[in-house]
């Protein structure tokens, strides 16, 4: 690829060669083609400019010579990007940390090269596998200190308070599996490896492998989306604040054993995302990317504007050709080394403007967008992200979660959007969790805000549509199972217990919201690992504030093994909603029509697919209440919240058959709707 690639992708003019179809999709950005037209053009720029020295493929894999890599020779070859340095020497366990055995040579005004050869007597290597490396630098204002290797792939702490790089050469994994064919439709299961286990421990990849990725497959989850795999000194950022790209987190295991995690869930036919944070970095300085060779500029941006001041952590410069090196070798390695099938880019918003969405509110006017607050660096190497995998890597998924509703930002980088495939609907779990906080009754809830909120997206951008995700459930919020149900969750799930109207209420409540957000809300679906079964409590990692405890770091999927806990009904309904769409589809055709949104009825009704969906959130139920469908016909129920298998009552019998009527060339079917249920139908004759 290389320069062919730039040609046959770039040659288009200041405009981007297909922006004709976005700007027929939305037309509202008809009055900010010339800043789409400046965009594009900078993102040419950029494009020329990255391949005036070398190539785009030599460029992007840089992760093959950067760092420390052992050669083929049994010689290790170190190789940093350091302007700032004067002098920079490895040491390590191989050496009894002598500072000063090792130099590294500036070969270019800003890089430096060593190559330590094998011993000379039994050619072997000098470092040994699995001891510890450090550079130790001096910068050009003369001060010393100690780093590890931006590159690093593997690193450890080994009980002290920060991490060393561990020499670990790669070797040839065995890969068994081949990537799946990526489906019509996102069913993603996020997941964080350390918390997958009951136990208040700290679990591994191949615990999550063996135990929970066969209860994923058998949900009918498709995605596994892996959170806090980018190595994070600091266990309870939950992976946020990544202190070494490059390297999976030992504290799960080492590199090899994420690979056989991936190669089983390829086995059982589900894609893996990589939960991938570009939009800022730890501060650290000593086991961290922050002032590698002394200066805050490196791979940052300098002063007040390279430190998020609500993160406490460093802003990427991504106008720097070596950052958009760092960057886009990162999404490659991650590809090629790991095989993970895309990415869920993490703080998009925080990328996308330079005030990172801090105490802005976006309320949908295009002024708010396309300004002077746009970080166009960012979303320049967004595009080229963007647009670098799905052209060399067919099939690859990338998800942006973003807040703010950047139009294009999920559209082709050749219509002049930034490339993304899906977002996130991150107001759908905002809107549920006000619900449930603010509202004293079912009475306030609004059943237009609901649908309006659910079905509000930018038309032609696929949208990622859930409930809650690990967000909602952080320490001094909880799950939504936990909002409905709150403390007789502990004592009232037993199937041998009475079951109170809070838990029947929950209970109904619980698979109503999951059904109708996954009906409604996007072209894909997301639910965080145990929220399925209505997971209780919250989350809250080890830190010095709750004692480095591990009991709300845990998913208690004891629970929904449990067959004497109600938790098994939640379950059970989310898996029958995932069979029900993938045997009658409905993500993939577009938004749904809504038909009914009463609101004293409290009553939701809309087609999507084959499909008619219909909520009752009142909490009476309605004899014969008068169903708007599209085509006259006779009607079943496919799926129906209130069956005894999901802890219903069974109230509507499965079999009834439903004949529509005709009035005013407007067609119905009379049902009997239970309170607080949801029914499925389809037309069969």
């Amino acid at each position: 690829y290389g320069k062919q690639w730039y040609q046959r992708r770039v040659r288009a003019g200041s405009s981007a060669p297909d922006i004709a179809s976005l700007l027929s999709l939305d037309p509202y950005l008809e009055d900010f083609k010339p800043k789409l037209d400046s965009i594009y053009s900078s993102y040419q720029t950029n494009l020329t400019k990255l391949q005036s020295e070398t190539t785009l493929t030599e460029f992007v894999r840089s992760y093959k010579s950067y760092g420390i890599h052992l050669l083929s020779d049994n010689s290790v070859r170190c190789k940093e990007w350091a302007p700032n340095l004067s002098r920079i020497y490895l040491a390590g366990e191989f050496n009894n940390w002598n500072q000063e055995d090792w130099q590294l040579k500036r070969v270019q005004s800003d890089i430096w090269e060593l190559t330590i050869p094998p011993d000379p007597t039994i050619g072997k290597c000098r470092i040994p596998t699995g001891t510890e490396l450090r550079y130790f630098c001096e910068d050009n204002q003369g001060n010393k200190f100690d780093r590890i290797s931006p590159w690093a792939r593997y690193v450890t702490n080994k009980d002290r308070n920060y991490y060393n790089e561990t020499f670990l050469p790669s070797h040839q994994y065995e890969w068994e599996y081949k990537r799946p064919d990526p489906p019509k439709s996102l069913y993603i299961y996020e997941s964080h490896v350390g918390i997958c286990t009951p136990e208040p421990k700290i679990s591994s990849y191949v615990e999550f492998a063996d135990t929970v990725i066969p209860r994923i497959a058998k949900l009918g989850y498709n995605t596994i989306q892996l959170m806090a795999v980018m190595e994070h000194a600091y266990y309870a950022s939950f992976g946020y604040q990544v202190t070494s790209f490059f390297a999976p987190s030992s504290r799960f295991g080492p590199p090899d054993t994420l690979k056989y995690l991936i190669d089983r869930a390829h086995q059982h036919g589900l894609l893996v995302l990589l939960d991938l944070v570009h939009s800022h970095a730890s501060n650290n300085t000593t086991d961290g990317l922050n002032r590698f060779d002394g200066s805050d500029s490196h791979y940052f941006l300098p002063g007040t504007a390279g430190t998020h001041q609500q993160w406490n952590s460093r802003i990427f410069d991504y106008t720097n050709p070596e950052t958009q090196r760092f960057l886009l070798s990162n999404l490659v390695y991650w590809v090629e080394e790991f095989k993970f099938d895309g990415f869920r880019f993490d703080g998009v918003t925080s990328m996308l403007y330079h005030h990172h969405g801090v105490n802005y509110s976006f309320t949908g006017n295009y002024e708010e967008y396309f300004n002077h607050h746009l970080n166009i660096g960012a979303v320049n190497y967004m595009m080229l992200a963007n647009q670098y995998l799905h052209t060399i890597y067919p099939g690859i998924i990338t998800i942006a979660e973003d807040v703010s509703g950047l139009p294009g930002l999920c559209r082709p980088v050749s219509e002049g959007g930034v490339g993304f495939d899906y977002r996130l609907a991150m107001s759908t779990p905002d809107m549920w969790i006000k619900l449930l906080k603010e509202s004293s009754t079912d009475a306030e809830w609004n059943m237009g805000h609901v649908t309006h909120t659910l079905n509000n997206r930018r038309y032609g951008e696929k949208t990622i549509a859930y409930v809650e995700s690990h967000d909602q459930a952080l320490v001094g919020d909880k799950t939504v199972a936990f909002w409905l149900m709150d403390q007789e969750m502990y004592t009232n799930m037993s199937v041998l217990s009475e079951l109170t109207p809070s838990v029947e209420r929950g209970m109904a409540l619980h698979k109503i919201l999951r059904l109708i957000t996954f009906g409604l809300g996007g072209e894909g679906v997301l639910t965080f690992m145990g929220n399925e079964f209505g997971h209780p409590e919250w989350l809250d990692f080890p830190r010095a504030g709750n004692g480095e405890s591990y009991h709300y770091a845990r998913r208690q999927y004891n629970l929904v093994d449990d067959e004497l806990l109600r938790y098994k009904f939640l379950a059970k309904f989310d898996a029958a909603i995932l069979r029900t769409e993938k045997t009658n589809p409905w993500l993939d055709k577009g938004n749904g029509y809504i038909y009914l949104s009463h609101e004293s009825d409290k009553m939701i009704v809309f087609e999507r697919g084959d499909l008619c969906f219909v909520f009752n959130f009142h909490w009476e139920s309605y004899t014969g209440y008068r169903t708007q469908v599209k085509q006259p016909g006779k009607y079943r129920v496919v799926l129906d919240s209130d069956w005894t298998e999901f802890g219903g009552q069974g109230r509507v019998d499965k079999y009834t058959e439903y004949f529509s009527n005709t009035e005013d060339g407007e067609h119905y079917i009379q049902t009997y709707l239970p309170s607080r249920t949801a029914l499925v139908f389809k037309l069969f004759d």
